[in-house]
């Protein structure tokens, strides 16, 4: 019941559509299941299977606290990528693809530092005392680094996963990815290479309602993984205490655990000692 489901929601957005006849590449020849006035359509229930099994592999890395980056840079996905990103928590390249972003990560941090730089001297005055002629430079030199950087400003460390939309057009983002060893989920349609993509998810990569679906199941597997690595920290945490505190009650404490998550999210390493349960007066231990 439950994959008939999923099949008519793919099938209501679209999903099926691929390219035309003559914009295709013969290894999705796999995912195909016919044609239809010169269009490819693609075969929904191997594009559930597909997506099943790269929704299990980003819930399982969400629960062992790795992160994932969004990337679609093409306009019918600008949009939905970022929402989808920011719903879940994680990050997000949805402008210029810059060369280097993962395999070259310590000139990325550096970009990042001198954003933050800049941003500083605006609040704290400093861009003030500065001429009308490099003053202007430097806010010129923020909007261009805000606007390639907005999405991974807080990235502290590099993603497990990166999640695309068309590994066509994002082909310098994958072939990073292949060079890092590290893991490529992607929505392809019939003109891409399904090799270069670890979990590849055939289906329309142009509609707007195919690419909203499928990255907002993505974004929903990530919220779980997450809640379930979260609980997982509160637990452990809580039996910890439990143990030291003989009769003390142990409760979980929310906002330690809400840092906690910011913290996992900017990469930061969490100090054993770091309380996500606290204590109150005795009871009685059952």
């Amino acid at each position: 019941m439950a994959a008939t489901q999923t099949i008519k929601q793919l099938l209501e957005a679209g999903v099926h559509f691929g390219h035309q006849k003559k914009r295709w590449n013969p290894k999705m020849k796999r995912f195909i299941f016919g044609e239809k006035n010169g269009i490819y359509i693609i075969d929904l229930e191997k594009t559930e299977k597909a997506l099943e099994k790269a929704l299990s592999f980003l819930r399982e890395i969400s629960a062992n606290g790795e992160l994932v980056l969004f990337v679609g840079t093409k306009k019918q996905a600008k949009d939905v990528m970022k929402e989808e990103a920011l719903r879940c928590g994680m990050f997000y390249v949805t402008e210029r693809w810059l060369g280097g972003m993962l395999t070259n990560f310590t000139t990325l941090k550096k970009s990042i530092k001198r954003h933050k730089d800049i941003q500083r001297m605006q609040e704290d005055g400093t861009m003030k005392k500065l001429s009308k002629k490099e003053a202007a430079k430097l806010t010129r030199e923020l909007a261009k680094l805000n606007r390639n950087l907005e999405g991974v400003l807080d990235m502290g460390k590099l993603p497990a996963a990166v999640f695309v939309v068309d590994s066509k057009k994002e082909e310098i983002a994958v072939a990073e990815a292949n060079k890092l060893g590290m893991a490529a989920v992607g929505l392809i349609d019939t003109n891409c290479d399904p090799d270069k993509i670890d979990y590849p998810i055939p289906g329309n990569d142009d509609a707007i309602r195919s690419i909203k679906l499928i990255s907002g199941m993505v974004a929903d597997a990530i919220i779980l993984g997450r809640k379930a690595y979260l609980d997982g920290k509160a637990a452990e945490k809580a039996r910890a205490a439990a143990e030291a505190g003989d009769e003390e009650k142990v409760e979980v404490d929310e906002e330690a655990v809400e840092d906690l998550s910011k913290k996992v999210l900017k990469g930061k390493k969490t100090a054993e000692e770091e309380p996500v349960a606290k204590k109150t007066k005795k009871i009685t231990k059952v």
